[in-house]
């Protein structure tokens, strides 16, 4: 294991009625907030009514942003820090999934910078150091975003769907039964993230049997399960629960301890989310096996690993470039059982797409098992459609 120093800000409050926490947490909040939410389904769900009481309860003035997307753009980013700058936020209450909790990480960072902060981090290459203080209230879950302090925000005038880092949540609230609501299908597409979240890390080095990959293969374990159990069951709160804290566990630095990480599968996913707009977790599964069949057999050793340790396969008989074959099978299988598209084609994905221009402008990771170059990624991407 790498050498490492572990340190985590976000205070978590877990479990059902976790919300009551909150009053608590505003006492050390100013009295101007920000409440930023998506589409508006925290209206018809309750959880909005539930806030705004808590939050009018706590003598807040709120500032209502919404209509932030599923793929949120960087003009959405400049919005909110405007509207931040105009009210005298003192503090963003993020409302949502992935989406609304990374847009907010940026927007508290913008407010504070009179430079444009896709040019400090990109040009300077420097971070920002000041933030408005944030909460979250998880209502969707599968990023993990509101463990981590960085973003993914989709530049439209450049094309590019890239990280961006701002500020830490104070605290974050997951209450399963605030997701009980979410659509089977992005229930299904948001867990599946999760586990690309947990793959992406454990392919990564060092590549021998470490304490972190091990923890990781009972959490990618426990995906695979309760994924099955919602499905059976959408109204299994119990499963509904393990897998928004699995999420938390992908992004919150336990699987990462001593790990330098892969995540070059996202990165090729996140280009083609900047000239398509998809679905993240949809477009993770039809990535995921191609890209490993590619990654084939600098990366066999760590498949076969997760063949007999996560799948359960048999290793009796096997070579270890069998074990890794059957992995990449068994994900497979499990990508069409769950519901989730194996090619572009089932995305709506057109055939024609710039696909090359996707692979050209993909960052490269250093810490996959495989160096690919751009060449071989638009192979990838011309396999998947």
């Amino acid at each position: 294991m790498n050498s490492f120093t572990y340190s985590y800000p976000v205070k978590v409050y877990f479990g059902e009625k976790a919300a009551k926490n909150l009053a608590a947490e505003l006492t050390n909040a100013g009295p101007n907030v920000m409440l930023a939410y998506g589409g508006g389904s925290i209206k018809k769900n309750g959880v909005y009514d539930e806030l705004i009481g808590i939050l009018k309860d706590a003598g807040k003035t709120v500032t209502e942003f919404t209509g932030i997307m599923s793929n949120p753009t960087y003009a959405k980013v400049q919005e909110g820090a405007v509207l931040a700058k105009e009210n005298n936020i003192d503090f963003i209450l993020a409302v949502g999934g992935g989406s609304v909790i990374d847009c907010c990480k940026i927007i508290s960072a913008q407010a504070k910078l009179d430079k444009d902060i896709w040019e400090l981090e990109y040009t300077d290459h420097k971070q920002p150091t000041e933030f408005i203080p944030m909460g979250a209230v998880v209502t969707a879950f599968g990023t993990g975003a509101e463990m981590n302090n960085g973003a993914v925000i989709t530049n439209e005038e450049k094309i590019l769907k890239s990280a961006l880092w701002g500020a830490f949540y104070s605290f974050a609230i997951l209450d399963p039964a605030y997701t009980m609501t979410m659509p089977m299908k992005q229930v299904i597409s948001g867990a599946f993230d999760s586990l690309s979240h947990s793959m992406e890390t454990y392919m990564g080095s060092p590549r021998e049997v470490n304490l972190s990959d091990e923890i990781n293969e009972a959490t990618q374990r426990n995906i695979i399960r309760n994924i099955r159990a919602t499905l059976k069951d959408p109204q299994d709160i119990q499963a509904r629960s393990e897998l928004i804290w699995a999420a938390a566990m992908a992004e919150n630095g336990i699987l990462k301890i001593g790990k330098a990480t892969d995540f070059q599968c996202h990165m090729l996913e996140h280009q083609l989310g900047a000239y398509t707009d998809c679905n993240h977790g949809q477009g993770l599964a039809v990535l995921h096996p191609v890209l490993y069949r590619h990654m084939m057999p600098e990366a066999n050793h760590q498949f076969a690993r997760l063949a007999t340790e996560v799948w359960g396969i048999d290793p009796a008989g096997k070579s270890e470039a069998e074990l890794a074959e059957a992995f990449v099978d068994a994900l497979i299988a499990f990508i069409r059982e769950i519901g989730l598209p194996t090619t572009f084609a089932e995305m709506n994905i057109s055939a024609d797409t710039d696909f090359k221009a996707i692979a050209d402008s993909t960052v490269l990771t250093g810490g996959c098992a495989k160096k690919f170059i751009r060449d071989e990624l638009l192979e990838v991407l011309l396999e998947c459609r």
